[in-house]
């Protein structure tokens, strides 16, 4: 009974906010993965880029060049994971003691907030980035497995078997990298869900700063504007 008290100090509004942040989340995820063919993302174009890389693969000899390009991506996304799992046990360590944040709401208000509403508000940050770790763990596997079929692609073009193979290297290169944005995404919304900390106001707040950054990087940034510049 005391624990549904607890919950009840969380207002409507702090659950409506905590509703948009995972609306927020999924739509902008969506618009981006899905764009309109006149407004395309930038993931949209530079999956095609990854397309046109693997069809000049083909043809390169010797192949030293693309593998360190697969390993430098691969050496990215095991960076993030292992950037999640600290945060992840950052989180986890304010979830066992929240002493220091009810400091902190101490000196800034004059209400008591249980440990349990703490830990409700850390849960939802602990969410997001256990989402973005395994979507890296998966990415950093499907790239593995995008490094096996590049393997098996014949070194004569000629062969029957070259471009299906490298188009098969080519989608897994492409999902990889969907697999990886959606874990940046991640730790995005995980930023924004830290401000819950600080309110239900905080957090809608927080909520729109993080979608319009990712929209515009997606859909205003410079470097949209140069991969839509056509070649002379």
């Amino acid at each position: 009974m005391q624990i549904m008290d607890h919950i009840a100090l969380l207002t409507p509004l702090d659950w409506g906010a905590a509703a948009f942040l995972m609306l927020a989340w999924f739509v902008i995820g969506w618009m981006i993965e899905h764009p309109g063919a006149k407004r395309p993302s930038v993931t949209v174009l530079v999956a095609e880029r990854r397309r046109d890389w693997m069809k000049v693969f083909v043809h390169r000899d010797p192949r030293i060049f693309d593998s360190q390009i697969l390993a430098s991506l691969r050496q990215g996304t095991s960076f993030f994971a292992s950037t999640c799992i600290l945060a992840i046990g950052g989180v986890l360590a304010l979830v066992g003691n929240t002493e220091p944040l009810s400091g902190v709401a101490a000196e800034v208000s004059s209400e008591q907030v249980p440990i349990l509403v703490w830990q409700v508000k850390l849960g939802l940050v602990a969410l997001f980035l256990t989402n973005a770790f395994l979507k890296f763990v998966w990415t950093n596997r499907v790239f593995g497995y995008c490094a096996v079929v590049m393997a098996s692609v014949p070194n004569d073009p000629d062969d029957p078997l070259a471009h299906p193979r490298a188009a098969q290297a080519a989608e897994l290169n492409v999902r990889a990298a969907i697999n990886f944005n959606r874990g940046l995404r991640g730790m995005y919304f995980a930023l924004a869900a830290l401000a819950w900390l600080l309110g239900a106001t905080a957090l809608l707040i927080a909520t729109v700063t993080v979608v319009w950054v990712v929209w515009s990087r997606e859909f205003a940034s410079i470097p949209r504007s140069i991969l839509l510049k056509e070649e002379l």
